[in-house]
């Protein structure tokens, strides 16, 4: 069974009016940014219609939008003509190793079962060179229980996956959710730098945020 689907549901979204919090660049990248060596190869693994890439070009940096969604990819080349695109699968990047000084995904890399998760950070690791930063977002189990009695028809499909009932909701995909322990087990091969749970802009909207770094 495919599990890592919800691109379907983002390349709709992409195609339709795009809400202005997808456009503006989150705090934490920016902040993140601001730490990285001027010029360097960022990966922007899941880049949308591009907040973060286009920020990250702006700023200097030598970005390439990596999605499976490709009208978001157009999006990017519209606003952007000289940000590297590329549209393939998270679990199966095609870069060379240590092609990246630093990667990131935001509300990304958790759309699909362990495999596929598993498969993408193996990848991620692959592609950023050692000593690379990786900033990303992950679903926190404190917010299970949360979509379970707030979303219709809860099933968890494989360890720790769920889908729900919900139509208008890329959550009909299957979403992967994690405890601490968990979540540090999955990453093999990186030491952590930062990582918080916390909410996004709406209530109960926990997720883990973590910057980590690529050992040799």
């Amino acid at each position: 069974m495919k599990t890592d689907t919800a691109d379907q549901h983002w390349n709709a979204h992409w195609a339709g009016d795009v809400a202005e919090k997808w456009l503006i660049p989150e705090e934490d990248v920016s902040r993140w940014a601001k730490t990285l060596a001027p010029g360097s190869r960022v990966l922007d693994l899941g880049a949308g219609v591009g907040r973060h890439a286009l920020a990250l070009a702006q700023a200097g940096f030598e970005v390439t939008a990596f999605d499976a969604a490709p009208d978001g990819l157009a999006a990017i080349r519209a606003q952007n003509p000289d940000i590297t695109t590329m549209q393939g699968r998270m679990d199966a990047l095609s870069f060379d190793d240590a092609a990246f000084e630093h990667v990131l995904s935001w509300n990304v890399i958790y759309h699909g079962d362990e495999t596929i998760l598993l498969n993408t950070i193996q990848h991620v690791r692959r592609v950023l060179k050692p000593g690379g930063t990786f900033l990303l977002t992950m679903l926190s189990k404190r917010r299970l229980w949360i979509d379970r009695e707030k979303l219709n028809g809860p099933q968890e499909i494989s360890r720790n996956t769920w889908v729900f009932d919900e139509d208008m909701s890329d959550k009909r995909h299957p979403h992967y959710y994690c405890g601490a322990v968990e979540m540090l087990a999955l990453f093999q091969g990186f030491e952590v730098l930062w990582m918080e749970d916390r909410e996004h802009e709406r209530p109960g909207s926990w997720h883990w945020h973590l910057i980590l770094e690529r050992q040799a």
